[in-house]
């Protein structure tokens, strides 16, 4: 309206010189503005580690990503320590990140978790999850999480339950391996991996399920440390399509369980709904996040045991002698008095554990200005 007025009642000539004039005014405003928001921005940036920021939005995202995936994955971490030593900054997700390969600087992070730092993970990873996963929580509902989750595993459950299963699924998965097949081991590893996850978290024993769902999660996977982009050929629109199907099969599962007269089993979801006052949306989240965490550690630990024996010819010899001297009459299972028998075998699986170092990175977010070291 004011615009409307000056307009009307100035020529042409003094029109153009008001505008000129109410231009300038409002590139001198956002001048100012940008001014004190890049200020601001400087005095934020210049209290973080040395780095460099990469592409807008996307940062370092699509280099750190291709690290991981490559054969090498320290790789993205080594190059940058480098240049800009061992606590650095760049952008990761969208988000401006410092990355750590200090050890004394990681242990002050853990030492105070919850006090200055809390667990923070990219979008992809939150969506996918979900809100109600293990790995996503925090605080108090976290811990309870946790801590049917540690339940579950108790040791009579390991003992009547879970060591029986084991050898079930182990078989049948080698049985079904073609004679004189080359074999990548690593796809080996993954796939007695998600057959025994599937069958302990959800009681899934047939073939053609397994096989369903290990396409599924593989798709999940890949998309967890995605550029969170929901367009169909992108990483993130696959991987949320393949949670949906998987959350739908969970929810099935629950419903059937639900209405079965027959006991809910052994599997960790029917003890979830006997045991745990749990929505069955936090069921659903529940079991996928132990679907998460559980399938690939248990699968690379597999893989890096493998690869340690066979650079270590008396320890592998060590472990088949143990082996061999426990065999059974055909048809007869591994004991829990066996299992605990095998001191060399624990010996074996403690050392792989230690040295494998499975978890490649954890995330953390500062819950206000921190300082280290004066820094």
């Amino acid at each position: 309206m004011i615009f409307d007025g000056i307009s009307g009642s100035m020529g042409g000539k003094e029109t153009i010189i008001v505008s000129v004039i109410l231009a300038t005014l409002l590139l001198v405003v956002l001048s100012i503005a940008l001014g004190k928001q890049k200020s601001r921005n400087s005095v934020r940036a210049s209290r973080l580690p040395p780095g460099v920021k990469g592409w807008p939005f996307i940062g370092d995202t699509l280099n750190w990503y291709l690290s991981i995936s490559s054969s090498h994955p320290p790789r993205f971490v080594e190059a940058h320590v480098e240049k800009y030593g061992k606590i650095f900054s760049c952008r990761l997700f969208g988000r401006q990140a410092v990355v750590s390969a200090d050890s004394h600087f990681n242990r002050f992070i853990l030492q105070n978790e919850g006090r200055f730092f809390q667990s923070s993970y990219p979008k992809s990873f939150r969506d996918l999850v979900g809100k109600n996963g293990v790995i996503a929580m925090q605080g108090e509902q976290q811990r309870r999480l946790h801590g049917i989750a540690v339940n579950m595993m108790k040791m009579d459950k390991l003992k009547f339950h879970f060591l029986n299963d084991i050898q079930v699924v182990l078989l049948q998965t080698l049985n079904n391996l073609q004679e004189n097949e080359n074999l990548l081991f690593q796809n080996v590893c993954r796939k007695l991996a998600i057959n025994l996850m599937v069958n302990q978290l959800l009681g899934v024993t047939t073939e053609a399920e397994i096989n369903d769902m290990a396409h599924l999660f593989s798709d999940f996977v890949n998309g967890v440390l995605s550029i969170p982009i929901n367009l169909r050929g992108f990483p993130y629109y696959t991987a949320m399509r393949a949670r949906n199907i998987i959350i739908s099969k969970i929810n099935k599962t629950i419903e059937l369980k639900k209405h079965s007269e027959l006991e809910t089993g052994n599997s960790v979801l029917g003890r979830l709904l006997n045991e745990e006052n749990l929505s069955d949306e936090a069921v659903a989240d529940f079991i996928i996040s132990l679907l998460f965490a559980g399938n690939e550690t248990t699968a690379m630990t597999m893989l890096f045991a493998i690869s340690f024996l066979s650079q270590s010819p008396k320890a592998l010899k060590q472990l088949i002698a143990e082996q061999d001297g426990l065999r059974k009459a055909q048809g007869l299972m591994l004991t829990w008095e066996d299992y605990k028998s095998m001191h060399f075998t624990q010996c074996v699986i403690d050392e792989t554990l230690r040295v494998g170092g499975i978890a490649i990175s954890l995330m953390r977010e500062a819950k206000e200005n921190v300082e280290y070291q004066g820094k």
